[in-house]
């Protein structure tokens, strides 16, 4: 296999130690402003048991990620959103998707062998805190880039996943996402104490800071209307700190070897000839 003609796609988790921090909503915005810079992107809803990205999209898919073990194609499941990327939709409300079994995770990185088209970005939306799922995908992933707010929980247990992520499974590197902050020093100061807990207790972390969401109320407003709030409220302080973080997000330099058992089945998924 020649891979100097190949491009291997950006792999990146948009995770979170705790809920309720705009994991997902980040996610879709991500998606949404690669797209408008002409991105081929998919975007994977992968916290496989309890669907939100097509619910913060106002979409109604037909299929889902349960369908894939149920025979049908990943062509067929990939749903076109209106804003020029694609999502793998998830299930809600499905409890056999909420840890999923090894055949199953390789069932569903497999499924990209038989898609030829070529992707750019390949935004994988994580659950919430240290499940299975969670620090499968993380795993998986290229690039993990961990939303948290100013909240003493959200710094917490975000500490709480890196942690787990470096111990167990020897994840080292890290892009912090501050969200919903009031103003840049606060955000970096939440940085600087997760960094400070970070090079205290962990060894072998880099934490690299990629800015802040403000606090803004153009997004909770497009939320309500189920429209990314990039293109709702595209002059909104949010809309502009998101394509701050898409151009830092492009400027990711995607390893030429990936290491671990996982990351050889994100090889093979991503390689196309």
């Amino acid at each position: 296999m020649d891979t100097d003609n190949q491009t291997m796609p950006k792999v990146i988790a948009v995770t979170s130690g705790k809920g309720g921090v705009g994991k997902t909503n980040i996610s879709v915005n991500l998606a949404c402003c690669l797209a408008k810079q002409g991105k081929r992107v998919i975007l994977v809803d992968a916290d496989l048991g309890l669907a939100n990205v097509d619910v913060i999209l106002g979409l109604t898919p037909q299929y889902t990620v349960y369908d894939l073990f149920k025979g049908k194609s990943l062509t067929e499941i990939l749903y076109d959103t209106p804003y020029g990327f694609q999502i793998l939709p998830a299930s809600s409300g499905v409890s056999d998707m909420m840890t999923l079994e090894t055949g199953q995770k390789l069932e569903l990185l497999e499924a990209f062998d038989d898609f030829d088209e070529k992707i750019d970005y390949l935004i994988v939306d994580t659950g919430a805190g240290i499940h299975d799922n969670v620090l499968y995908f993380n795993v998986a992933a290229q690039e993990r880039l961990v939303v948290l707010t100013t909240e003493p929980t959200s710094l917490t247990d975000a500490y709480a996943l890196i942690k787990v992520l470096r111990q167990r499974h020897g994840v080292g590197s890290f892009n912090i996402l501050v969200n919903s902050a009031s103003s840049e020093a606060l955000a970096k100061e939440i940085y600087s104490r997760l960094y400070a807990a970070c090079d205290h207790f962990l060894e072998g972390v880099s934490l690299d800071y990629l800015g802040h969401i403000p606090k803004d109320g153009a997004v909770r407003k497009s939320i309500m209307a189920q429209v990314p709030f990039c293109i709702g409220e595209p002059n909104s302080q949010a809309s502009k700190a998101l394509e701050k973080l898409t151009v830092k997000v492009q400027k990711m330099d995607s390893p030429e070897i990936l290491d671990g058992n996982i990351k050889f089945f994100w090889k093979k998924l991503l390689f196309r000839g």
